[in-house]
């Protein structure tokens, strides 16, 4: 079994070799490789992996132009590794590297994604409240029932990584993504270590952008492979109250004798409510044909066994 670490970076130039050596330390004699997703890095990072990778041949650099945000790094180390397991960790030694064994002997009781849960979370009350209201909105809302689902510390059947598609700030929702996708999905509670170098990288921002991919997550989630069904709700809503509201008028006009123009703002609200119901059909029809195009892309197959 090979274990590939994917590992994003930004600035974390104090924390990278002690990493490294935890890492070594941790591997024993597993096969590996380490990629490190250098994030735009400012602070003399880059340096220091470049060091690393020419003394270990399975060590592997992707370095970015800019800073893209930490669900990018994610997705092009996925792309790169080729380990029958995936760990992700942090790289500011919070995540402790130790933990691996006991996400290998998770992984194998029969789940596809094993994720830490940091109970005893070595970080300010700032962190720590917004983390767990979202992780309970999470696990209501997708019925993922596990406790920590931005935890960094986390390892993936090779399946998992190669199906799930992460963009924006989904890595939060990494858990949520594979379980909603049917993967077995568990956590074990995981040493969390208080940072030693650096700072956080959590800003206020974050706390809204969260909230925003939650949305984005369960609505792709329920829709994405039939918008139509959400739209076709909408436009089918909109479009029958607009006919409505033009049968009320025309009841008005010829058989009460009012005229139109007594009547002119809800002639107009039903004309308009009936145009929004076409469009959203329209929608709709448009989604279907992008997500029928994209079905193939998904993998489907779990396993294949020949006598």
């Amino acid at each position: 079994m090979k274990i590939s670490f994917v590992i994003p970076v930004y600035n974390e130039k104090d924390s990278l070799v002690e990493l490294y050596e935890e890492i070594i330390s941790s591997i024993g004699s597993k096969k590996y490789e380490i990629i490190f997703i250098d994030d735009g890095s400012t602070d003399g990072s880059v340096e220091i992996l470049r060091n690393l990778t020419m003394k270990d041949n399975n060590l592997v650099l992707i370095q970015f132009y800019r800073n893209y945000g930490k669900s990018a790094a994610l997705s092009e180390g996925f792309k790169r590794a080729d380990g029958d397991c995936i760990v992700t960790m942090d790289a500011d030694l919070q995540d402790n590297p130790a933990e691996l064994d006991n996400l290998l002997l998770k992984l194998n009781e029969g789940y596809d994604v094993v994720s830490g849960w940091k109970k005893d979370r070595k970080d300010p009350l700032s962190k720590r409240i917004p983390s767990k209201f979202f992780n309970l909105v999470t696990r209501m809302f997708t019925g993922v029932k596990i406790h920590d689902f931005n935890c960094g510390l986390k390892i993936y059947r090779k399946s998992v990584i190669k199906t799930l598609d992460i963009y924006g700030g989904r890595h939060r929702y990494i858990p949520a993504l594979a379980g909603q996708k049917k993967f077995k999905v568990s956590e074990i509670v995981v040493n969390h270590r208080p940072r030693k170098h650096g700072e956080t990288k959590y800003g206020g921002r974050r706390f809204f952008h969260g909230f925003f991919d939650l949305i984005s997550v369960l609505f792709l989630s329920k829709y994405i492979q039939s918008p139509l069904y959400f739209f076709g709700q909408l436009g089918l809503f909109a479009f029958t109250a607009g006919f409505i509201i033009e049968g009320y008028v025309l009841y008005l006009k010829y058989i009460e004798g009012e005229p139109f123009a007594k009547h002119f703002a809800l002639l107009i609200l039903g004309v308009l409510l009936i145009v929004i119901g076409i469009q959203f059909f329209s929608i709709g029809l448009i989604g279907e044909m992008i997500a029928n195009s994209n079905q193939d892309k998904e993998a489907r197959i779990k396993k294949i066994t020949k006598s």
